[in-house]
């Protein structure tokens, strides 16, 4: 017998009450006492960015993730407005943080570029990001790394999926209460290590470092 995720969200969310449902959603990685849709609405840091290029303009190997080398970026937030970057790499799940000491889109794309600058040449295909407002200078981004960034539609993160189920694993580590301009580089490549040697049912329990490695050679 099977039975659907949606199911199980919907009878600790809606179903359950008081001390019960305290006991129940405190079993979820994520904590959270209400469960949004996927149509729901949440604000943004979205706004007007020139030149943009639409996700449905990607290349087919990023969709059916034959081939790597295609990423997924967003940020994560903690208190005070803190973010680091997150990237995920479609075809291994291999994951990457990058430290951000401001959230402007110079800033961003800066550190974002130094990262993928580190990639080898077969693993610089395509970066797929939300409308934030930090992603604004894309096009530097793409004159000094030759990565195209795709788009996703407003309010669309089911577009970027892997990154969106990693940025909740990395919740474990990173509750929304922490202030990530404390936390250093070398604790998030730590992190991202931890993520990166965990087997996954996705991959044949194949570990991330281990798929990739597996292109590499």
């Amino acid at each position: 017998m099977r039975i659907s995720h949606e199911a199980i969200y919907r009878s600790l969310f809606i179903q359950s009450r008081g001390v019960l449902k305290k006991e129940l959603t405190a079993h979820l990685r994520t904590k959270r006492q209400m469960r949004l849709a996927k149509g729901a609405q949440r604000r943004t840091g979205q706004g007007q960015i020139l030149d943009m290029v639409s996700i449905r303009e990607r290349p087919a190997e990023a969709e059916d993730r034959a081939i790597p080398g295609h990423w997924e970026g967003d940020l994560l937030t903690g208190a005070n407005d803190t973010n680091i970057a997150t990237l995920v790499e479609r075809h291994s799940r291999f994951t990457m943080l990058v430290k951000l000491t401001r959230r402007d889109s110079a800033t961003v794309v800066a550190a974002l570029a130094k990262q993928i600058g580190t990639l080898p040449e077969e693993l610089r295909r395509s970066l797929t990001w939300d409308q934030g407002k930090e992603m604004a200078r894309h096009r530097s981004f793409t004159v000094a790394t030759d990565l195209q960034v795709y788009f996703c539609d407003p309010r669309s993160p089911w577009q970027r999926g892997t990154n969106e189920n990693t940025n909740g694993l990395l919740r474990q580590y990173f509750p929304r209460a922490t202030n990530l301009s404390r936390v250093s580089q070398a604790q998030l490549n730590a992190v991202a290590l931890r993520l990166n040697q965990r087997p996954r049912k996705i991959l044949d329990f194949e570990t991330p470092a281990d798929r990739l490695q597996k292109v590499l050679r």
